[in-house]
């Protein structure tokens, strides 16, 4: 057994499980519905399908795109029957899930070569971002890494806090300044700092603020400017957080944040707490963005590793 599937064993599946059980309630047995007392996958069949991945927030572009393959699949084959529909839906899911090219970081390691590895951390307040990078530091120092961070939402006295009782609570350094400093001032103290301590993995907060996009652009622009002055090819990673119990808010958050700087990663939260994971799915087809961790709760162990398949087996867990 190797260390990712360690990362994601027994344990790990029970958590995605139950944190998928309210979207599973909803969307399974809307599905079981739509094929209840048909022998062949029909015009209704497809339509109930289709309800029930809307009402699981999956969304109407990434249904639409879903249905039009179950269709051409049926037409293909016009005996195709209602027991091989779970099977082809769980294809079709899978398909849209981007394939994250490098699972580094899922394993809370770093790429060789990229020493310290820098983390821009973004999203928007009250999504669990700052909760998010408490539980990536705790999980990276269990790997055996250090860890720095860097409190660069400078706006919010509550997310230094935060951060600093998180980074009190995992045993790792962390760099910070008075509320209302420049947030990329902090970036580079973070950054010169760990180069200067041979840290292996930087984390930096940033503030969620989308009331102004060009102003929210102007900031992250900056911020990369300054820590490439230390890292040139930092950040590293630009992990999206996002709060799965949002729905459809999420991708607007995911567009802005988008258009803002080059997200590499995302991060969903909240998923024990929704009906609609089903967002995880319309934005990844969307963006096109890998899903990297999913929070099922508020402790660190709560974060877990994204592996797709296991996402769509606990969507259709009887």
């Amino acid at each position: 057994m190797g260390f990712f599937d360690r990362l994601f064993g027994k344990k790990e599946k029970e958590q995605l499980d139950k944190g998928l059980e309210k979207t599973r309630e909803t969307f399974f047995s809307r599905v079981t519905k739509a094929i209840a007392g048909k022998s062949a996958v029909d015009d209704e069949v497809l339509d109930q399908l289709e309800e029930a991945l809307i009402t699981a927030d999956v969304g109407v572009d990434t249904t639409l795109a879903i249905i039009e393959k179950i269709q051409a699949r049926v037409s293909k084959d016009k005996y195709l029957g209602t027991d091989a529909l779970n099977g082809i839906l769980q294809e079709e899911i899978r398909a849209i899930l981007v394939d994250d090219e490098d699972d580094t970081l899922k394993r809370f390691d770093i790429p060789e070569g990229k020493k310290p590895f820098v983390m821009l951390v973004v999203g928007v307040n009250g999504v669990g971002k700052t909760t998010t990078i408490g539980k990536l530091a705790t999980n990276f120092k269990a790997a055996g890494k250090t860890v720095m961070l860097g409190a660069a939402d400078t706006f919010r006295a509550a997310a230094v806090d935060q951060l600093t009782i998180w980074s009190e609570r995992a045993g790792v350094a962390i760099v910070k300044k008075e509320m209302g400093s420049d947030p990329a001032s902090v970036a580079f103290d973070t950054v010169n700092s760990a180069v200067a301590k041979d840290v292996d993995i930087v984390i930096i907060d940033t503030a969620g603020r989308l009331h102004n996009k060009a102003h929210l652009m102007e900031e992250l622009s900056k911020i990369k400017r300054v820590i490439q002055k230390v890292i040139p090819d930092a950040p590293h990673e630009t992990l999206l957080v996002l709060d799965g119990t949002t729905g459809q808010n999420a991708i607007e958050q995911a567009r802005h944040f988008s258009a803002a700087t080059d997200v590499s990663a995302l991060a969903i939260t909240k998923l024990d707490g929704t009906a609609k994971g089903g967002i995880v799915l319309a934005i990844a087809n969307q963006f096109k963005i890998p899903v990297k961790f999913i929070g099922v709760g508020e402790q660190a162990s709560d974060l877990i590793v994204f592996d797709k398949k296991a996402f769509v087996e606990g969507l259709f867990k009887l």
